[in-house]
C-alpha cells in the first residue's frame, strides 16, 4: 500500500517508469473487474485503458487518499457503469430509429413531409452551432463514434465531449420541439 502511494508520488513527478509499473501491476485485475460489470472483455479493456490514460494525463492533479488499489477499483467501477449507460442510450436510440424506419415505410405524405422538414431544420440548427459542438454531434450520431474515440481525435477531454453533446442535445430539443416526435431522437 505504501509502495503504491510512492508510485503515485513519482507519477505526479512525471516518472513514466512508475506509471508503467502501476499499469503492469493493476491492468489485468482491473480488466477482469470491469468485465464483471460489462461482460465484454474488449470493452472492459477500453474502460481500464481509458482510466490509465486519464491518470497519466491528469497526474499533476491526482489526489489519492489512503489506498491506490481502492481508488483504481472504484474508478473502474464508475467508468464501467458510465459505459453501460452509454450502451443503453445508444441501443435505445438505435431501436427508436429502427421503429421510425418501420413507421416511415408505411408513412403518409404528411409524415414524410414532416420528416423532411425535421431533417431540414436539423441541418440548419447544426450549421448554427459552434464548429466543435457540430463535429462532436456528427461524429457521435452519424459516424457512430464513442466519446472515447472522439476526444483524442479532436484533442479535447472526454468531459468536454460530454459537455458539448449535452449542449447540442439541449439546443436541438428546444429548436425542434414543434415536431411531434423529435424529442424521441434527441
Amino acid at each position: 500500500m505504501l509502495d503504491d502511494l510512492l508510485l503515485v508520488k513519482r507519477i505526479k513527478d512525471n516518472d513514466i517508469e512508475a506509471f508503467e509499473k502501476l499499469f503492469r501491476l493493476y491492468y489485468a485485475p482491473l480488466c477482469r473487474y470491469a468485465d464483471s460489470f460489462v461482460n465484454d472483455m474488449p470493452a472492459s479493456e477500453e474502460v481500464v485503458q481509458d482510466l490509465f490514460y486519464v491518470v497519466w494525463k491528469e497526474r499533476a492533479q491526482l489526489s489519492i487518499g489512503i489506498s491506490v488499489k481502492s481508488y483504481l477499483y472504484r474508478a473502474v467501477q464508475n467508468r464501467a457503469f458510465h459505459y453501460l449507460k452509454h450502451v443503453q442510450v445508444k441501443e435505445a436510440f438505435q431501436e427508436t430509429m429502427r421503429d421510425y424506419d418501420l413507421e416511415t415505410d408505411s408513412a403518409t405524405p404528411e409524415t414524410e413531409l414532416e420528416y423532411k422538414e425535421l431533417e431540414k431544420q436539423l441541418l440548419v440548427t447544426l450549421q448554427r452551432l459552434p464548429e466543435r459542438q457540430r463535429r462532436v454531434f456528427c461524429m457521435n450520431r452519424f459516424d457512430g463514434k464513442t466519446y472515447n474515440e472522439i476526444a483524442p481525435e479532436l484533442s479535447v477531454s472526454i468531459k468536454t465531449v460530454e459537455a458539448d453533446m449535452t449542449k447540442v442535445l439541449s439546443i436541438l430539443r428546444k429548436e425542434l420541439k414543434h415536431f411531434s416526435n423529435s424529442n424521441a431522437y434527441f
